[in-house]
């Protein structure tokens, strides 16, 4: 009997090394960073390209594992009960076998392999991607049939499984990796805005960062070219929208370097300049377009400005491509802007705020949460917190900060006094 014992224990670490092999691929191969395996089949390693390949079709992938390793595991188990039993015969037998082969499964087939895959998913992965390739084909048609099973089950209690639907969005995926590594201290506060910004790029719509119509500077096309040309050099902006008899009415948009060029060929002579031929053709985009494809149209037209219009074809204001890239990195600030962009800070740790601030450039401004789902700007916030248009002086409070309205015209709040984030209020 001791020779029985003898020969079978060879058998039976082979068939742990296997289960080993089986453990640290499942592992790695879900824990294998994506980002990093494309870039490495985009250079030319193969094996990362049979890692992309694998997880492409991870339900299969894994069931494939599960079911090689655990025809292993029960394998190994039978054969150990079997050759105990004859050495220490009844249930002793049963119970000394369970007890060795469920230490030698957990220490060297789950927990050793498991935690060499944990350390090192990328590069195990890779090693072990060729041996899983063969054991999906293998054992896929079994698991496909399993997977039918299980769902045709499910479905007799009304739980229809779409595994083609990732459970968890990929945008959301990364936004939660750069919120961990921002916790731990491994981003920056200002590299996470950023790539944040981009996330949202897709949520956001033009509507909520144009320039409202009110504070567009606008020519009237019936100036004479002297009162047009000073008017041009007033402005702070390169483009300007040029319209006919009403300012709904756009007939162009005059760019400063074609006003230059056109003085230029005018040889200084300003009268001489035909403003309705150097204007350029106007581009307006619906109001709901979001940022993203905005961005990309902006990249395909080669054109960085565009007016936004409403379903009715009311010009509600425009948007440039840097009012996008903003969005990503922050106010962009040159020479020729306004050193107050409506936030103004106060010796008590308030601050004055112009009605017509959008909520998102305050809450960057000042590391704040207020909601912007709803409603762009803060005079918008607060009309809809307050369900009327207040009167100068009134004051409330809500999301853990008081607004005072400083000033109203007409039904338009253009100043407020926000406070510091106030302490909650203690219960009891």
């Amino acid at each position: 009997m001791t020779a029985a014992i003898i020969a079978i224990v060879p058998i039976i670490l082979c068939l742990l090394a296997l289960s080993a092999i089986f453990s640290a691929a499942e592992t790695s191969l879900t824990g294998a960073s994506r980002g990093r395996m494309h870039q490495l089949e985009r250079e030319g390693d193969r094996a990362a390209g049979r890692v992309n390949k694998l997880i492409s079709d991870q339900e299969t992938m894994i069931g494939s594992v599960l079911l090689g390793n655990n025809l292993i595991n029960i394998l190994a188990s039978a054969l150990a009960t079997e050759v105990l039993t004859k050495s220490i015969p009844g249930a002793w037998g049963v119970v000394v076998a369970t007890a060795v082969m469920t230490v030698l499964v957990l220490v060297f087939a789950e927990v050793l392999p498991k935690t060499l895959a944990i350390s090192r998913p990328d590069d195990v992965a890779r090693t072990l991607s060729g041996p899983t390739l063969v054991v999906v084909k293998l054992f896929g048609p079994v698991v496909f049939a399993v997977q039918f099973f299980v769902r045709q089950t499910l479905k007799l209690f009304g739980i229809n499984i779409d595994m083609a639907v990732d459970v968890l969005a990929a945008h959301e995926e990364i936004r939660g990796a750069v919120e961990y590594h921002h916790s731990e201290g491994l981003v920056e506060e200002r590299d996470r805005r950023m790539l944040g910004g981009v996330l949202d790029l897709s949520d956001m719509d033009v509507s909520e960062i144009m320039v409202h119509r009110k504070n567009i500077a606008m020519l009237d096309i019936e100036l004479t070219p002297r009162e047009l040309v000073a008017e041009a050099l007033e402005a702070t902006n390169t483009r300007m929208p040029v319209y006919r008899d009403d300012p709904e009415n756009i007939v162009g948009v005059l760019h400063a370097k074609d006003l230059l060029r056109a003085l230029a060929a005018a040889e200084g002579k300003v009268d001489e300049i035909d403003i309705a031929a150097i204007i350029r053709e106007p581009w307006f985009i619906p109001d709901t377009t979001n940022l993203k494809d905005q961005l990309n149209a902006f990249l395909k037209r080669r054109s960085h400005f565009a007016l936004v219009v409403d379903e009715y074809g009311a010009l509600q204001g425009l948007v440039t491509l840097e009012d996008i890239l903003e969005e990503i990195v922050g106010e962009i600030s040159d020479e020729h802007d306004a050193a107050v962009q409506g936030v103004r800070r106060q010796a008590d740790g308030s601050i004055h705020v112009d009605g017509s601030v959008t909520i998102r450039d305050l809450n960057r401004a000042m590391d704040w949460d207020l909601p912007d789902d709803e409603w762009v700007t803060v005079a918008g916030l607060v009309i809809h917190e307050a369900q009327t248009i207040p009167e100068p002086g009134q004051t409330f409070i809500f999301y853990h900060h008081r607004f005072q309205i400083l000033r109203r015209q007409r039904n338009q709040i253009t100043a407020l006094r926000i406070s510091a984030r106030l302490a909650p209020a203690k219960e009891g």
